[in-house]
């Protein structure tokens, strides 16, 4: 039988054009050690270990007519060094310079007709330093067969990279009649399956969503009435701003300790006041009542599930959930306050995953729990929320990909149609790391946004007043 694209798969295909590119990406930033660490070991690293992703030596081809949903194949032409590039900046290698890099590589959809996943080995960073940007298509990464790329190229201990034969051999390609005659094989067991495939090809954006929505296993948690009005809910243009904001993870613990809450409430907090200065900031109406609505994924057990499975991510899910973040809250602690009673519907559920669970998981979980949690956004329509905000917990150990040790790690997440930030969060290594990923024309201040979210920390450290 044919490895054809789940409903939800093809989804991401379907509803992708080029201002809203549907990949997750990640900025990881190395030390380069005393042994050295360039382009040719991370390709050696990436050859070790493409022998776990069979994903990604496949590419998808489309079914002729759209009888059915596209199917995966073995690309006989598959070539590593087209998806594993190298680039570098120009001195004096600033850091803004390597995140404008990546918020024009986030920007380019990705070759339909090629495995859908790229890797940039960035040189030239001040502080000899190297970064690694990945792309990875929402199709791909599915935490059933499929993993994120760098979750599996990063261990616990330096490792250096041995010579490595790879015997992998592409399966053949099945022919153009022996696609149809599977999908007219299928359509005889299932005929309405011929009417679903072909809406939602056309572009049937609303049936696709809704069809696909509980194959994430994304019951909304609250009302889907329609979002609240705002800047952040506006056509999307091609291009794209990247922000950061690192922090140290003993400041949310500080916090936990004199109001309360947990760690993920406390990073909602400080997002909203944040966007609440940010708000004040363009001149937006903001009052009391006023509330931005994060659409906000969390990992969850399977029904019927004991506990969460340390082994990997596999048969686990994610769900998204909606809340409304106070950002006509004035105080800092109430914000904290009403974020916390608003998660603690999904901490008191009994099917909430614990961070200490999430950090068992082998190599850097966090790459591929955010592409699930951008599928689990990506499943739902952009008029019930208005920005996507993933948190995914990481190893406090330090991470090395071949001997050069990873430093910092930061989410990129896609935008969705009509939405102009996604924010993505990671914990590791005692630090606590934030990807902002913006709209050009719409959120072309990010920075500033980046910025304020130290102050908002501040804030409920009680250190900014």
């Amino acid at each position: 039988m044919p490895d054809r694209l789940s409903a939800l798969d093809a989804s991401f295909l379907y509803l992708e054009d080029a201002t809203t590119p549907m990949h997750v990406g990640g900025v990881a930033v190395f030390e380069r050690p005393r042994e050295g660490f360039d382009f040719e070991q991370l390709l050696c690293l990436v050859t070790q270990r493409l022998g776990y992703l069979p994903r990604y030596r496949q590419r998808v081809l489309n079914v002729p007519g759209h009888l059915a949903r596209p199917v995966w194949a073995d690309d006989p032409d598959f070539d590593l060094n087209y998806h594993v590039r190298r680039s570098a900046l120009p001195a004096p290698g600033r850091e803004e310079q390597l995140f404008d890099l990546v918020a024009r590589l986030m920007a380019r959809p990705m070759d339909s007709e090629r495995p859908l996943w790229e890797a940039y080995f960035v040189e030239g960073l001040a502080g000899d330093r190297v970064a690694l940007v990945t792309k990875t298509h929402q199709a791909v990464v599915d935490g059933m067969g499929s993993v994120e790329l760098g979750q599996l190229i990063l261990d616990a201990t330096p490792q250096p990279c041995e010579p490595y034969e790879d015997t992998w051999v592409p399966r053949r390609m099945p022919s153009a009649a022996q696609l149809v005659l599977d999908a007219l094989s299928e359509t005889v067991q299932q005929p309405g399956e011929l009417v679903e495939n072909v809406r939602a090809f056309v572009g049937d954006a609303a049936a696709t969503a809704g069809k696909v929505a509980d194959a994430v296993g994304g019951v909304v948690r609250a009302l889907a009435r329609p979002a609240p009005s705002g800047p952040l809910n506006t056509h999307v243009s091609g291009g794209r701003v990247f922000a950061v904001v690192r922090t140290k993870l003993s400041d949310y613990r500080a916090v936990r300790a004199l109001h309360g809450g947990t760690v993920n409430d406390i990073v909602l907090a400080a997002l909203t006041g944040a966007l609440r200065e940010w708000l004040l900031s363009r001149g937006e109406t903001v009052q009391a009542e006023t509330v931005l609505r994060a659409l906000v994924p969390m990992a969850v057990l399977e029904p019927g599930t004991v506990e969460f499975s340390p082994a990997g991510l596999v048969n686990n899910q994610v769900e998204a959930h909606l809340v409304d973040l106070p950002v006509g809250e004035p105080d800092p602690v109430l914000r904290l306050q009403h974020i916390s009673h608003a998660m603690r519907r999904y901490t008191d559920s009994g099917r909430s995953v614990a961070a200490r669970a999430m950090l068992k998981v082998g190599g850097f979980a966090p790459a591929t729990m955010h592409s699930l949690a951008a599928r689990a956004a990506g499943s739902f329509s952009g008029r019930i929320f208005n920005l996507v905000i993933t948190n995914s917990p990481g190893p406090q150990q330090p991470l090395y990909a071949g001997q050069a040790r990873m430093t910092e790690m930061y989410p990129v997440i896609p935008l969705a149609r009509n939405q102009a930030l996604a924010i993505g969060v990671t914990s590791y290594a005692g630090n606590v790391y934030f990807g902002l990923n913006g709209d050009r024309k719409a959120v072309s201040d990010v920075g500033n946004l980046a910025a304020m979210v130290e102050d908002s920390l501040d804030e409920l450290k009680g250190t900014h007043w």
